[in-house]
């Protein structure tokens, strides 16, 4: 069975992120912007390692994230968005 993909917006911060993901039991987050539109997706991976690392403040947010805007190969627009489901 598919889970559905949680959203969350690119103003929260990793901390509260990896919080989301644990309450969830989600491995992935997609990352949209004020507009609502989705502009890329985060895993619980990729964020653990930015928090492990050495440069980490928890006022890092996730639009802060190196590659934020990237969306996910395969899934952006025209525009290099994704739409919000």
């Amino acid at each position: 069975m598919d889970r559905a993909v949680l959203q969350v917006g690119d103003h929260m911060t990793v901390e509260v992120a990896l919080a989301v993901m644990a309450s969830a039991r989600a491995g992935r987050l997609l990352v949209c912007d004020n507009d609502g539109l989705c502009t890329g997706l985060v895993t619980r991976a990729e964020l653990s390692a930015v928090r492990d690392s050495p440069a980490y403040t928890d006022r890092l947010r996730l639009r802060d994230l190196p590659g934020y805007g990237v969306p996910p190969a395969g899934h952006a627009g025209s525009h290099g968005r994704l739409p919000a489901p």
